[in-house]
């Protein structure tokens, strides 16, 4: 039996989608104070640039901003020739980037409806599978795709966010599984509310859920997920309340779980 290659001392290289604000910020934070080098994935030059500069100084790690919209569909292709063609491997991605919708689905916006798909369920996983060969070749690497407590769940009033995030769930755990001889895995983050502008984005301010007591810090979330990440969990949900709800989900009615979580995105 030959010896397993020795693992590179070279510092590991962490690809972050959505890494200029909320979740997404934090975790470039994290990635970074544990010496990890960062390219940073987002809408805004300027925000992602300056956060590139934030992190080399203040960890001593290299990083590297790459403004990008994954509501593109090319995106997803343009960022692995930038990788292969710099000769750069990808040892840890974070599948971060998403955003929400809310309202009935009759009304909604289509092109955001789509848009929405695009870079929840589409980018995510064609940036998994470009990466993922390579992780295999080494037989070394972390891929974290951002879910959230509402993939156990139906949402109305949220159809799609919520369908995608089910989508990310049970795509990340399918594939976890088929890779469980090897030593690469992947890991699906499911945060319930947390203190960050996606109610905002998703016009969800005067909801219940936006205005819950038990919002959870960002940073607490991205630290719970790292760490989950590098451990190899498959399914990480942070903070006792968010797993026991999930939980609950299993037992409860369905039409029960619909109605509830329709309450939570109504005004207060």
């Amino acid at each position: 039996m030959q010896n397993k290659p020795a693992a590179p001392t070279r510092p590991l290289t962490a690809l972050i989608t959505g890494a200029s604000s909320g979740i997404g910020l934090a975790l470039a934070h994290v990635v970074a104070r544990h010496g990890h080098d960062v390219v940073l994935v987002a809408r805004s030059a300027a925000t992602i640039e300056t956060l590139a500069g934030e992190l080399s100084a203040k960890y001593g790690v290299r990083a590297t901003a790459i403004p990008a919209d994954l509501r593109d569909p090319l995106v997803p292709a343009a960022l692995a020739e930038t990788f292969a063609g710099e000769n750069v491997p990808v040892d840890l991605l974070i599948n971060n980037a998403g955003f929400g919708m809310s309202g009935p689905f009759a009304r909604s916006n289509l092109k955001d409806a789509l848009d929405l798909i695009q870079v929840n369920i589409a980018a995510l996983t064609e940036l998994t599978r470009r990466f993922l060969p390579g992780m295999l070749a080494r037989d070394r690497g972390r891929i974290m795709n951002v879910a959230s407590t509402a993939a156990f769940q139906p949402g109305p009033n949220m159809a799609v966010y919520y369908a995608s995030k089910a989508y990310v769930l049970h795509f990340t755990e399918a594939v976890s599984e088929e890779l469980r001889r090897t030593d690469v895995t992947l890991t699906a983050l499911c945060p319930g509310p947390t203190r960050t502008r996606f109610a905002e984005v998703a016009n969800l301010q005067n909801t219940r859920m936006a205005k819950s007591p038990l919002m959870m810090d960002s940073m607490d979330v991205a630290r719970y997920g790292y760490d989950a990440m590098m451990r190899g969990t498959r399914i990480a949900i942070p903070g006792v309340f968010n797993r026991l709800v999930a939980l609950g989900y299993h037992f409860a009615p369905r039409r029960v779980v619909t109605t509830m979580s329709r309450l939570t995105q109504e005004n207060r």
